[in-house]
């Protein structure tokens, strides 16, 4: 009896081994002992699989027109016109409060600070490799940039920048706007001059007044 177990096992081990050979689907371990216990009849991601005879896969394309969850349309493209037109027609939502300056400054040390520096100078750790003046800065060049353009800049990028829009949500990007504007005017003045098409219309304003 015992040699006819022995035999039988050696016999059944044989069976598996030979069934596990030469199978057509790789992810099959061969022979199998009531598989529904351990491999799942879900599908499997990216997978497809034929149901009453139509094939259909898992990843399925959105209905047109759909946004996703949390997602808020930008309307200005990445060109020579959505920059200056961001820069007319964007307005901050979020307040500037203690908060969000405090969010703000936050976000700025962990995706600014390493080209633009700590002042907002250029003067990084990245910004000093690059070259003098190579990353401009918000107390100097982009002293009078708008909040638009700042918001469409960080979305996109621009120059040596690089796009920031799918790391950081549309409320982080504002709060990102508004430490920015903090360093722009550390100690709270109104920037002499938000955008240049704003000074070109108050000069042209002047004029008038001057001629009448």
């Amino acid at each position: 009896m015992k040699k006819f177990a022995i035999g039988l096992s050696v016999i059944s081990c044989v069976v598996m081994v030979i069934s596990s050979c030469g199978k057509k689907d790789a992810n099959s371990p061969g022979v199998e002992f009531m598989p529904d216990m351990y491999r799942s009849p879900s599908f499997e991601t990216n997978m497809s699989t034929v149901f009453q005879g139509d094939t259909m896969s898992a990843n399925r394309t959105p209905v047109a027109g759909s946004i996703a969850r949390g997602y808020l349309p930008y309307p200005y493209a990445n060109d020579t016109s959505g920059y200056p037109a961001a820069g007319r027609n964007l307005k901050n939502p979020l307040s500037k409060d203690a908060a969000n300056l405090a969010e703000g400054e936050v976000l700025y040390g962990k995706f600014c600070v390493h080209c633009h520096g700590a002042t907002g100078g250029g003067d990084g750790l990245v910004g000093l490799k690059l070259g003098d003046g190579i990353v401009p800065s918000y107390t100097g060049t982009l002293k009078n940039l708008p909040e638009g353009k700042i918001f469409h800049s960080i979305t996109y990028g621009k120059g040596l920048m690089g796009p920031h829009g799918l790391m950081l949500n549309q409320e982080e990007r504002w709060k990102l706007v508004l430490y920015v504007q903090k360093l722009q005017n550390p100690n709270g003045a109104a920037p002499a001059v938000a955008d240049t098409a704003v000074a070109v219309t108050a000069d042209i304003k002047a004029k008038e007044e001057t001629t009448k």
